[in-house]
């Protein structure tokens, strides 16, 4: 019999595994000391901690692993778990590639030009959101601040602020030919209403954001570094962005916190 410590340290693995592993019902010692708890393993048993250690390192799971040994090593079931296995590396390597060209380019930027955005930007998906809102469009890009802030109030003012109504305004701006579709609202779930339209925004599986910190003064300079970081991650726009203002109270713009989010699919 072998103790733990000369059982782990001829499979190379630590004591802490193979007590998870005899939890888990992967492993079970050969005997247990019913007074001191202490392992013992058959030397036999290096075969099946090593078929173990074999299927761990090719990324199966605890569960897997043990249908595995409990059904006996079938070619075909094996085929099988391995060619999913070969999906999620594929997946998980195409996303290490991108966050690797990703700091390569940041690294660049500080090394080489001494420079960092101002504004740390992440990409996360953004859910559905049915917004009561107003539907607005200006012929010009400096008509929007003018429009923004009474069509919240306008909002605010029919559907009102029972049950935190107002806790989440969000603004979506699209592009048109002739001018620049403004929606203002509030995440809302209660009933429509005269002098409001019920505006569903889609769920949008990848967005490029940024947090703005502020006056909406400056806010086109932490959209110019967005739409910056869309190019540069090899990125197109795939819809309307958005503006939600995390916090916006008070006329002093100093402490707002606005996230901008930019839908992105691939070239």
């Amino acid at each position: 019999m072998l103790s733990i410590g000369a059982f782990a340290q001829i499979g190379q693995v630590t004591h802490r595994m193979l007590r998870h592993w005899d939890t888990a019902g992967l492993l079970v010692p050969a005997h247990v000391d019913e007074f001191t708890g202490y392992r013992s393993y058959d030397p036999s048993q290096l075969e099946r901690l090593h078929r173990i250690v074999a299927l761990r390192q090719l990324g199966f799971g605890l569960d897997d692993i043990s249908a595995i040994l409990a059904q006996g090593v079938d070619a075909d079931r094996i085929a099988a778990l391995l060619r999913i296995r070969r999906a999620e590396v594929e997946q998980e390597h195409r996303l290490a590639a991108a966050r690797l060209v990703d700091v390569e380019r940041r690294l660049h930027l500080i090394e080489k030009e001494k420079h960092m955005s101002q504004i740390e930007i992440v990409q996360k998906p953004l859910p559905a959101v049915r917004l009561a809102a107003v539907r607005t469009v200006v012929a010009e890009q400096p008509a929007v601040a003018e429009v923004v802030g009474p069509s919240f109030d306008a909002v605010a003012e029919v559907i009102g602020d029972e049950c935190g109504a107002l806790t989440t305004p969000i603004a979506q701006y699209r592009t048109l030919p002739d001018g620049m579709e403004v929606v203002a609202g509030y995440s809302y779930s209660g009933p429509a209403a005269d002098g409001i339209e019920i505006i569903e925004l889609p769920v949008e599986e990848d967005a490029v954001c940024g947090v703005h910190l502020g006056s909406m003064e400056r806010i086109a300079e932490s959209w110019h570094a967005i739409h910056t970081e869309v190019v540069a991650r090899g990125l197109v726009h795939a819809g309307p962005c958005r503006e939600l203002y995390v916090r916006a109270v008070g006329e002093d713009q100093s402490d707002w916190v606005t996230e901008l989010q930019q839908p992105v699919a691939r070239r």
